[in-house]
């Protein structure tokens, strides 16, 4: 699978097939899902600067796609606007920031989970299991791209948790988080990707299952081992640049 397939098909996981669910796959929405790859998987770096005309002769649009793209992306904290200067694609999350992130995460998602096992369709729960299986061949994946398409799958993963748990408030604010961008974009870490497996198996085991207790349990378990994976990170970058880790 080349890395542009690899993404997309990461991306069109999160977003259910369409990338916004807009009728007719806007262009727009395309250049959106390949800025979003890149950021995923470093092929953008933090702190880089992008402009809307080398954009659109890398990409082969119109400046118009470009545009509508990254204003999506700016008012979903992706990017950030330079007056006179285009865009620039913001720094690695703050710990200060990874905190909160969680925090809120530790908050919303275990509820997420109990409300999915009581609720979730026959459908929503062979997806959940069909996600699996790919976030399983992800894993065996080399460098950048696979890790970002595999980070692109987890979200779509807690995405459909959240979908079949029936509550549109928890999903829009889960979304709105975009932790697993900012999660992914940190360091690449076979780690990371190898326990969360695991750790997504007990949640749709407990949600197959009906028993909420146990979805609740679960996904409450796996947010906060990640949280101690992705400190781990912190506390590696901290020793390079302590400044903009605390920052």
């Amino acid at each position: 699978m080349d890395d542009e397939a690899m993404i997309g098909r990461g991306r069109r996981a999160w977003t259910g097939g369409g990338s916004s669910g807009r009728a007719g796959g806007r262009l727009a929405d395309e250049v959106y899902d390949t800025l979003l790859g890149q950021l995923m998987s470093l092929r953008i770096e933090p702190g880089s600067r992008v402009t809307i005309d080398v954009l659109a002769r890398e990409l082969g649009v119109s400046q118009t796609p470009i545009r509508d793209a990254l204003n999506r992306m700016e008012s979903e904290g992706l990017v950030v606007r330079v007056p006179h200067a285009g865009y620039r694609i913001p720094p690695q999350i703050t710990r200060n920031r990874f905190e909160d992130m969680l925090e809120v995460r530790l908050l919303l998602e275990p509820a997420a989970a109990r409300r999915s096992a009581e609720r979730a369709t026959l459908a929503q729960v062979a997806d959940l299991r069909r996600m699996l299986e790919e976030m399983a061949e992800l894993e065996g994946g080399d460098g950048p791209t696979a890790y970002g398409a595999f980070g692109l799958r987890d979200a779509a993963f807690h995405d459909l948790v959240a979908l079949s748990a029936e509550n549109q408030v928890i999903r829009e604010t889960l979304a709105r988080l975009h932790s697993h961008v900012h999660l992914f974009r940190l360091h690449r870490d076979a780690q990371v990707t190898h326990l969360a497996m695991a750790e997504h198996e007990d949640v749709v085991a407990a949600i197959a299952a009906r028993d909420p207790d146990a979805a609740a349990y679960a996904m409450r378990r796996h947010i906060l081992r990640s949280g101690e994976r992705f400190r781990r990170l912190f506390d590696e970058l901290k020793e390079t640049d302590p400044v903009a880790v605390e920052a």
